[in-house]
């Protein structure tokens, strides 16, 4: 991830916790357009275990480890694409594509990983938001 933070010394705020809120914001103004179910939790929605993930985000042995990397589908439109953007600055758009997420020709395929600072919240971020209804793991053959 890039080095962004500001020194601590300023009391300034680092842009990841800036893109968090403005992502925050933007999920209030566009309102339930039907992700999770009343009750289930964001956490739900990620179809991958986080504990297998050390704190950096990797997995596997000491001598493999490697990120996990992630797909799910959003709506096309750039509101949309600004507010994954703004919470997740991995995320990679992909319309057209598929995916194994199954996305349809009104929705964009975003991949993602998890080789960065805070994915366990950006993962909850994105699980939270109403219109992503999965979180997968990718699988590249």
């Amino acid at each position: 991830m890039k080095a962004w933070r500001l020194s601590r010394a300023t009391g300034s705020r680092s842009p990841d916790r800036r893109r968090l809120c403005v992502a925050l914001a933007l999920s209030a103004l566009l309102g339930d357009a039907g992700g999770a179910a009343a009750g289930e939790g964001a956490a739900a929605l990620i179809g991958f275990d986080l504990s297998r993930l050390n704190a950096s985000g990797l997995q596997g042995p000491p001598d493999g480890l490697r990120a996990l990397d992630y797909e799910f589908c959003i709506p096309d439109g750039p509101a949309f694409r600004a507010q994954v953007a703004a919470i997740d600055p991995s995320a990679r758009f992909h319309p057209g594509r598929r995916g194994r997420s199954g996305c349809t020709p009104d929705q964009v395929l975003v991949l993602g990983n998890t080789h960065q600072d805070g994915f366990r919240a950006i993962l909850h971020a994105l699980a939270g938001l109403p219109y992503v209804a999965r979180i997968a793991e990718a699988v590249f053959e």
